[in-house]
């Protein structure tokens, strides 16, 4: 349903997740711990989730009544079907993120919400700026080696031109420390995130970039407590299907009060 320039290669995507090992999971985790805090502080009981997940068998059982379903350019959700659609760290991946989105709001009855976890892009900018670095210095030039991820205001911005209002993203960030260049790209391809861009080279690094890049990030981002620090941001997008019981927006000039009173201080108007 996108006409998009094709981002993925869905298929090396999908050999990836498969490689995927549970114990290198922890991402996958605290998305799933951050949506299942922020749920429990609405006001409101959910009996038809929908749950779109990378790793699917992380989520079953987890909540009442939900239909999880593996991240898919077509998502299997039926329209109106969910009074919450939970969308968790596959955005990055989308080759129509806008698309997604909007696929989980036809899957929301009126009032449902949306709560999707997207890695945003402070995500790995460390080893990101190693390689470029050092890739430019051996090979003279640049290749794709990690996906690009969207700031957290340009990803809010995706909430409205999907339909959903009273749209909210934040952030949540996380520093882990790794031994090494070696044990953080282990790590990556342990999570099921090694590179699956459909840009990639098709042939294996050259022993002297990884070298360099590894070099390079002791210089520039080693942690305080010994190895590497690599940054990991998750963005939280809250978004609800339109519906005639929510909040409304007053038209301009129809306050009843001053801004200027409530904050007790003169207003000073401005020349033409």
């Amino acid at each position: 349903m996108s006409q998009n320039p094709t981002l993925t290669d869905l298929r090396a995507l999908t050999r990836n997740r498969a490689r995927a090992q549970d114990g290198a999971l922890f991402l996958q985790e605290l998305a799933r711990d951050e949506v299942e805090d922020r749920l429990s502080m609405v006001n409101k009981i959910f009996k038809a989730p929908g749950i779109v997940a990378a790793f699917p068998n992380m989520w079953r059982g987890n909540l009442n009544n939900a239909r999880v379903v593996a991240e898919a350019e077509v998502i299997p959700l039926g329209v109106g079907e969910h009074d919450v659609v939970i969308h968790s760290l596959g955005l990055h991946w989308s080759n129509d993120p806008v698309g997604q989105l909007i696929q989980c709001r036809r899957a929301l009855r009126p009032d449902g919400m949306l709560l999707a976890v997207a890695l945003g892009g402070q995500t790995l900018h460390e080893l990101r700026s190693v390689l470029a670095e050092a890739e430019i210095s051996v090979c003279g030039g640049l290749s794709p080696r990690v996906a690009p991820m969207g700031e957290v205001r340009d990803l809010g911005a995706l909430l409205q031109r999907a339909g959903l209002t009273l749209p909210v993203a934040d952030t949540v960030a996380l520093t882990a420390r790794y031994q090494s260049l070696w044990h953080l790209m282990r790590d990556l391809r342990a999570m099921g995130e090694a590179n699956a861009l459909s840009a990639r080279l098709r042939h294996p690094t050259q022993r002297a970039v990884l070298d360099k890049a590894a070099e390079l990030y002791v210089q520039n981002f080693s942690h305080p407590d010994g190895g590497i620090s690599a940054t990991y941001e998750l963005i939280v997008l809250t978004g609800w299907a339109p519906d005639d019981s929510q909040p409304k927006p007053l038209r301009p000039g129809s306050a009843q009060a001053r801004l200027a009173d409530a904050l007790r201080t003169d207003e000073t108007p401005l020349s033409d």
